[in-house]
């Protein structure tokens, strides 16, 4: 099998070269400070860790899996993992984009995007531990009392302990209103939690001291839907050492990230404290989801670069049939199978969606960094529009595009990739959960065109075109130009058409939700791939020694407008195609 390798080169011209990341970054106070030579150490350390400590464990982890003890309820996770998470925990990564007030690093939180992606790419099962982390910190960070901050905080981010988000149960998943888990007001000002939890990352493990849950519940008196749902902190072990009544029931049998100990969680009047607001839960509920589903769109982005990692490799030492041009390795029985269109139609589709997507991940990420620190409210605001907007197509599509890339990686090795000696049907299985968890991408396609087209009045949606035909006007002499405004027209084609049949009929929005979202995002990598070809001719014109890297750039944009972005035809079509061919079938007909 082929070893992960981290492609920071590539990792780095998006980052360095196409966003100019460190620019926008040192303009804001908390990165002043911040440039190349950090950064690229950071970057490099993390690549090592990667490669040489992560990725080694991920067969094996998968092989194993966790192991429950219905007797103790407690779960091993795979061998090596304690050991390794001690390691990315003393070594200071599950604090990098954490506040310094409690212990963090206060570095970029999408430099803490780079890193997640080598992680996911090294071992997924492995990173969840400390990625669902974030989204507890993050929830505490923004709406947790003082008290439970200092309490609690400095743990978490150092990883001397973990966290999870205790949010589905066995009747409910999206829909949070029909929750039953309880939460009684105590004497003392906590709170007794009693219900269960299902699909609980983290639930139970022996990686950390203590974990600590996130706890989705309802008050006695508190509304019967999703405006009575509130938050509470619910720890594993108490501050005197007494172990808490949260226990893990069983663990989930799952397909994938066997690694990852998914468990059961029976809440049996353990003592919890609340977190923001009384019925206010889902405010809180969001900040750990949000979080949460750029992570997830990392994972779809990780398992895609392992995929072509290996099949590219595959392909390059594969020998069967020879070119339909005539042979290319005439001292060999056969030619390696990638001079054959087809093979290479799957790898260049794997190349160029990865790179497109690890672009937009970046951008969105960076404008994360602007939303939270720069100095202007109207350029928080107008970032904090651009992240809320982009969530949901991070979240979708990088993972759509994720479990493709890893289903074409299958199909180049062929036979061998169906067994297990190659471990890419282990990518397969891993990264089909994450068109799953954190909401399903359907439920993404929902939020998008639902909530984030009419933020702020249509706010976000028309200042992000205003971005590209912006930067279409200065650039205007693109070779790619063309082909980008013209998806892009197609967009706003679609997003007006939404507008006013949605308006009249949701049921009309719902049905174009997911073909709309696709359309969103192929447009938006065709702006990412018209930047980094740009940047690329620019490099060759000024005499880069570089010329096989900044090339492949160029013709890999070539590539994506001619076979790609030509998508965006039927998904247009599809949109306006409305809701009348799905909803004319009665249930007794889907049968018949």
């Amino acid at each position: 099998m082929t070893q992960y390798r981290a492609p920071l080169r590539d990792m780095r011209f998006v980052f360095d070269e196409v966003l100019d990341a460190y620019a926008t970054l040192q303009s804001l106070p908390s990165q002043r400070e911040f440039g190349d030579d950090l950064g690229g150490a950071i970057l490099e350390e993390a690549a090592k860790l990667a490669e040489n400590v992560l990725a080694p464990l991920n067969g094996p982890g998968d092989q194993q899996g966790c192991k429950y003890d219905p007797e103790s309820k407690s779960v091993k996770a795979p061998d090596g993992f304690r050991e390794a998470y001690k390691q990315f925990a003393e070594g200071g990564w599950t604090a990098l984009a954490c506040t310094p007030e409690f212990g963090g690093q206060g570095l970029p939180h999408v430099l803490n995007m780079m890193v997640e992606e080598m992680v996911c790419s090294a071992n997924l099962s492995l990173g969840m531990y400390p990625g669902l982390t974030h989204g507890a910190i993050n929830a505490l960070t923004a709406h947790g009392a003082r008290e439970l901050q200092e309490r609690y905080l400095p743990k978490l981010i150092s990883g001397e302990w973990t966290g999870t988000m205790c949010l589905t149960e066995p009747q409910c998943g999206t829909d949070l209103g029909l929750i039953r888990t309880r939460a009684v007001p105590q004497a003392d000002g906590s709170y007794a939690i009693s219900g269960t939890k299902i699909w609980i990352t983290g639930g139970e493990h022996d990686l950390a001291d203590n974990i600590l849950h996130l706890v989705l519940a309802k008050l006695p008196d508190a509304p019967d839907s999703v405006k009575g749902i509130s938050l509470f902190l619910v720890p594993k072990f108490l501050e005197d050492g007494s172990r808490n009544p949260a226990f893990c029931g069983g663990l989930e049998h799952k397909m994938g990230i066997k690694g990852s100990a998914t468990c059961v969680m029976n809440f049996e009047g353990a003592q919890g404290w609340l977190i923001g607001e009384a019925n206010k839960g889902l405010k809180c509920m969001f900040t750990m989801m949000n979080s949460a589903r750029l992570m997830v769109g990392m994972q779809g982005l990780g398992i895609a670069e392992s995929a072509y990692q290996v099949s590219l490799g595959f392909a390059k030492e594969r020998l069967q049939s020879r070119s339909l041009s005539g042979p290319k390795a005439a001292d060999k029985p056969a030619d390696p199978i990638i001079v054959h269109p087809d093979v290479r139609r799957m790898l260049l589709r794997q190349k160029v969606m990865i790179e497109g997507c690890r672009a937009l991940a970046y951008f969105t990420g960076l404008h994360e960094d602007v939303a939270h620190d720069h100095e202007d409210p109207a350029m928080r605001e107008q970032a904090d529009d651009l992240v809320q907007l982009l969530t949901p197509v991070v979240k979708s599509f990088l993972t759509d595009e994720g479990f493709n890339c890893a289903n074409e990686g299958l199909q180049v090795l062929g036979g061998s990739g169906f067994t297990e000696d190659w471990g890419i049907e282990q990518l397969v299985r891993d990264c089909r959960i994450t068109r799953i968890y954190e909401g399903t991408n359907g439920i993404q396609a929902l939020d998008l065109v639902g909530r984030k087209l009419g933020l702020g009045g249509g706010r976000a949606v028309r200042n992000y075109f205003a971005l590209i035909e912006s930067w279409l006007k200065a650039n205007a002499d693109s070779e790619h130009a063309a082909a980008v405004a013209a998806a892009l027209k197609q967009l706003q084609q679609a997003t007006m058409w939404i507008a006013s049949e949605g308006m009249k009929d949701p049921e009309q929005a719902g049905a174009a939700a997911t073909p709309y979202l696709r359309l969103f995002a192929l447009t938006s990598l065709a702006w990412m791939w018209a930047r980094m070809a740009a940047v690329a001719k620019t490099k060759l014109a000024d005499g880069s020694t570089e010329t096989l890297f900044y090339c492949a750039k160029l013709k890999s944009a070539d590539f994506y407008m001619a076979r790609v972005l030509t998508e965006t035809d039927s998904l247009l079509a599809e949109v306006k195609a409305g809701k009348a061919t799905l909803m004319a079938f009665s249930e007794e007909e889907f049968a018949a």
